[in-house]
């Protein structure tokens, strides 16, 4: 990998990137306490970021249209690479895609990807209690196959549905790829963060990669954010940080919504869940 590039950390919302910069963060923090929630600017960088916008566009930056958007993305990028030293890991919930002449995950830019993926199952509930929205609604959004993300100021991800999202990513032509389930970080962290840290071609230092494990225990996050808020959570969500485990839409979802989710991904699911076909269609088939 040459220097001054970015790694992305790259994942559809709410399937645990937060965790894995959370990880990062107090893997490669030199201070003895736990890194904030509130300080995540200082380990990644996001590439809808406002301020970031602001310098590109040379004022305070508000989207009229999707392009406006859109066409600063390839610049917004150069300046994160412009600013870093070496690698610069990024967070971003865009789909890889072509829009027009725009990349907007550009390659010229680009060192590697770390792709977070978490089963739709699960999913839907959280990016419900995200969103503030019914878990049919939910539903309804990681199906649409033009779904955005967009902030206050118009700035957005493309999302794009789920399999769509986990597609472009995972079969994107030449980019260096880590692929982590949440399901596999949350049975075996330290396990998934070996597997990291070797991609990433940095040394695994045991106690310091345990010591990292226990600051980003869910209930750590869960304190942080109750005492001192975090800045990344929604104005339409009560808490960021909801349950911090998998399986939950065995008590969320109704067999119809497990039968549309299941329907809608079937294929994705067969090649990345495999171990959650037959269950899944049996809870289905009881409505």
């Amino acid at each position: 990998m040459s220097l001054n590039r970015i790694i992305w950390l790259a994942s559809y919302p709410k399937s645990g990137n937060t965790w894995i910069r959370i990880l990062l963060g107090n893997y490669f923090s030199q201070d003895e306490g736990e890194i904030s929630i509130n300080e995540l600017s200082k380990v990644t960088y996001s590439d809808i970021r406002q301020d970031l916008y602001d310098r590109v566009a040379g004022k305070p930056f508000v989207a009229e249209t999707f392009d406006d958007a859109i066409v600063l993305r390839p610049k917004v990028q150069r300046l994160i690479v412009s600013m870093a030293k070496g690698h610069q890991f990024v967070k971003t919930h865009s789909k890889i895609e072509r829009i027009g002449h725009i990349d907007l995950i550009s390659p010229e830019y680009t060192a590697a990807a770390v792709y977070i993926m978490r089963n739709p199952f699960d999913v839907v509930p959280s990016y419900a209690h995200h969103c503030a929205v019914t878990i049919d609604e939910s539903i309804d959004m990681l199906t649409h196959p033009r779904m955005v993300n967009r902030t206050d100021t118009q700035i957005m991800d493309v999302l794009g549905s789920w399999d769509q999202h986990v597609d472009s990513w995972l079969n994107a032509p030449g980019l260096p790829l880590h692929v982590l389930r949440y399901e596999d970080l949350n049975a075996d962290t330290e396990k998934s963060m070996r597997g990291l840290l070797g991609f990433l071609q940095v040394p695994v230092k045991d106690g310091q990669l345990r010591r990292a494990i226990r600051k980003s225990s869910f209930k750590s996050l869960k304190k942080q954010e109750k005492e001192k808020g975090f800045r990344e959570r929604p104005s339409t969500s009560d808490t960021f940080f909801r349950k911090g485990k998998t399986g939950s839409w065995r008590e969320e979802l109704t067999p119809a919504q497990v039968a549309r989710v299941r329907e809608a991904f079937l294929p994705t699911i067969e090649k990345h869940y495999p171990e959650m076909l037959e269950e899944t269609k049996a809870f289905a088939e009881t409505a």
